[in-house]
């Protein structure tokens, strides 16, 4: 496979997706939501005082914590608490959901946006292998949905710091250890798995739209992630995060392997816009 084919693939994409609003849309909306305004208003509220009465409810979730996080919440009061647990706990698996969004709306519009364009056509008709096509595919979906994280993680990190800085006396919060491992190690691996399914489904169905609202399913596992983690069944901790990188790079290994196998040009060109 040359690699200097499928950045063309990937230069080309990307000129048509710049002038795409319906594509790019979501891909800002959504992490200005979980960057900003979410972690915004939890910090807005930070100050209002905790009653003792309310503080015993931070217990059960004290207690799934790693046993040196306990340690240092001890000195903490009910109003730091509940700000160290929502910004380096709750909002962490809102950083997974963003890869996995930004991917999937960019590789639903990979060969089913081509075919709503009418340039199916002229692409498959281009001198590049499937391999080639395929990577040139995922590429264009992969590189702008990991920028957008690392983007999203940055301005996560300084408002947070910004808005804690006075509350923990000094103290960054970010970045850590947790969302360290996160943004550059489960959220990689998370979206090439995501974009692996999402142009392969794109390459079967008629439009945009319909790539879109089946690639939507792909966020169940990750809103799993979210929900284990808020409601204290799962603590996204190094072990388990590290778990999760092995898990999703041996499935990004037999996706991407069977994404080439199941590639047919002549079926893509066979399908009605």
């Amino acid at each position: 496979m040359n690699m200097s084919k499928a950045w063309l693939v990937f230069k080309k994409d990307w000129t048509e997706i710049k002038r795409n609003w319906q594509v790019l849309l979501p891909i800002i909306i959504v992490p200005i939501i979980f960057s900003v305004v979410l972690p915004a208003i939890v910090l807005g509220i930070s100050g209002t005082p905790i009653e003792d009465s309310q503080s015993g409810d931070f217990d059960t979730l004290i207690g799934i914590l790693p046993l040196d996080v306990q340690a240092q919440l001890s000195n903490f009061n009910p109003n730091q608490i509940m700000v160290y647990i929502m910004v380096l706990y709750f909002f962490a698996p809102f950083f997974l959901i963003i890869p996995v969004m930004a991917s999937s709306v960019l590789g639903s519009d990979s060969f089913a946006g081509e075919r709503e364009r009418k340039t199916i056509e002229a692409l498959l008709a281009t001198p590049l292998s499937d391999s080639e096509l395929f990577m040139g595919k995922v590429l264009v979906s992969f590189i702008p949905a990991m920028l957008v994280t690392f983007v999203s993680f940055g301005i996560y990190t300084v408002l947070v710091d910004v808005m804690t800085y006075s509350m923990f006396n000094g103290i960054l919060l970010l970045p850590n250890l947790n969302f360290l491992i996160i943004i550059l190690g489960v959220a990689p691996v998370l979206a090439l798995c995501s974009i692996g399914l999402t142009v392969m489904i794109s390459a079967k169905v008629k439009g945009f739209k319909e790539a879109q609202q089946i690639s939507v399913l792909l966020l169940i596992p990750v809103l799993g992630l979210v929900f284990g983690q808020i409601s204290g069944l799962l603590v996204l901790g190094p072990l388990v995060l590290a778990l999760l990188i092995g898990l999703f790079a041996v499935i990004d290994v037999v996706v991407f392997y069977l994404g080439v196998k199941v590639f047919q040009r002549e079926e893509i060109l066979s399908k009605p816009a």
